[in-house]
């Protein structure tokens, strides 16, 4: 006995969305198992109609797409075709679908395109950001082809992936590249890629990071609007110690970046509290930008800015000590941060040191963050610009190398 195919349209299409048995379709619309089998046999039942509009929409199209027959309840109890597929068969002409078939994406599509993101996002700790940009906005337009592809579970996994995307194109936007306003747009698509997955805590993250472009520009009640935003979202998650401590992280470098030091203080004495008390919640595989080494370094900064050079100087030499040989990028930051600290203490020789020192990693790893650190200690040492240390600092600072990475990148 030759067995039927059965409904092969909405088989096909279940499989597309991420669902790979019946009873994950069924378990997704709040139905029975035997209800999907009877969908999938081969003389389907029209559904009724709000599991219909469920069904459609949890897959991507249409009824009729997805091989029911449209009939009016009385034709389907006597069995018979409606009269309008009569009279088409009637003359030899096809019936016209309500919506043509859509392309749907099978639900593999969802770990290859995740290969590539995270890829890119390892590949950012080492690679020129202008080299990597492009490659990242690139997959970021193939996420949106993607999406529109793709329908229930495998969209899901899609939009998390496009989210995860647009944030690492505008962490380099604003952190390596310093275009803030295009970091703004590029940052929107990101929550707005994790409002389609429903991932409250990318939608946080995204919008933290938003909140340090107001703060840039000493626009305090900008910054602290979206942080409140964030952490709106996050409470919506099932947030990490890590992920809550970085928001404080984050809202105690927009104070101190407005001249508030003592709330940043404050923040990040509570962000130490969080990670000490800990979380059963486990780390989203995104958050690889922070840690309570990360912490310290906002710390160290802070007091710096406090004024507060012996406590400055003692939490950046044990986060320098700390970093993991990878961590370069985050290493010309607290290089220059020290410099930072010497020159504010007089000590413009010693300043000069690990100025240059920061300069020697820029030229293996670019960072503006890093080289704005360097400038910012350079401007300090001007009441020093004649001393032989500073002129060497000058030297390497306008090298014919630095000024055209700085320029090219």
């Amino acid at each position: 006995m030759v067995r039927r195919a059965g409904n092969t349209r909405l088989k096909s299409a279940r499989m597309a969305a991420g669902y790979p048995s019946q009873q994950s379709l069924a378990d997704a619309l709040g139905v029975g198992v035997r209800q999907v089998r009877r969908w999938e046999s081969e003389a389907p039942p029209w559904p009724q109609p709000e599991v219909g509009q469920a069904l459609s929409r949890l897959l991507g199209q249409d009824l009729e797409v997805l091989g029911f027959i449209a009939l009016t309840h009385a034709a389907s109890q006597r069995g018979r075709r409606s009269a309008s597929s009569t009279v088409a068969a009637a003359v030899g002409l096809a019936m016209v679908p309500t919506q043509a078939a859509v392309l749907l994406q099978p639900a593999s599509v969802v770990a290859d395109f995740e290969v590539v993101t995270r890829s890119h996002r390892r590949l950012y700790w080492s690679v020129a950001p202008a080299a990597l940009h492009p490659s990242v906005m690139a997959h970021a337009a193939l996420g949106l082809v993607l999406l529109s592809e793709t329908a229930g579970q495998t969209r899901q996994g899609v939009a998390v992936a496009l989210a995860e995307t647009y944030l690492l194109a505008g962490r380099i936007e604003f952190f390596d590249l310093r275009e803030p306003e295009h970091a703004t747009q590029t940052l929107l698509r990101s929550l707005q890629a994790a409002g389609e997955a429903d991932d409250p805590l990318l939608g946080a993250a995204a919008l933290a990071h938003t909140a340090f472009i107001p703060a840039w520009s000493g626009r305090r009640d900008e910054a602290v609007e979206r942080m409140v935003a964030s952490r709106t979202y996050a409470r919506r998650g099932l947030a990490s110690a890590e992920f809550l401590a970085w928001l404080d992280a984050v809202e105690a470098e927009c104070e101190t970046r407005c001249g508030n030091t003592r709330p940043a203080l404050r923040l990040i004495s509570h962000a130490e509290d969080v990670l000490a008390r800990g979380s059963s919640h486990a780390n989203p595989p995104w958050l690889d930008w922070f840690s309570p080494v990360r912490l310290a370094a906002f710390k160290g900064n802070t007091q710096l800015k406090a004024g507060h050079l012996p406590q400055a100087r003692e939490t950046l030499l044990a986060v320098l000590s700390a970093l993991d040989p990878g961590e370069e990028k985050q290493r010309t930051v607290v290089l220059g941060d020290l410099a930072a600290v010497e020159a504010s203490d007089g000590q413009f020789e010693e300043a000069c040191r690990y100025a240059l020192r920061a300069l020697d990693q820029l030229e293996r790893t670019w960072y503006a963050m890093g080289m704005d650190r360097v400038r910012e200690v350079r401007r300090m040492l001007a009441p020093h610009q004649n001393e032989r240390s500073v002129r060497e600092l000058d030297d390497r600072l306008y090298a014919w190398s630095t000024t055209v990475s700085a320029l090219a990148r």
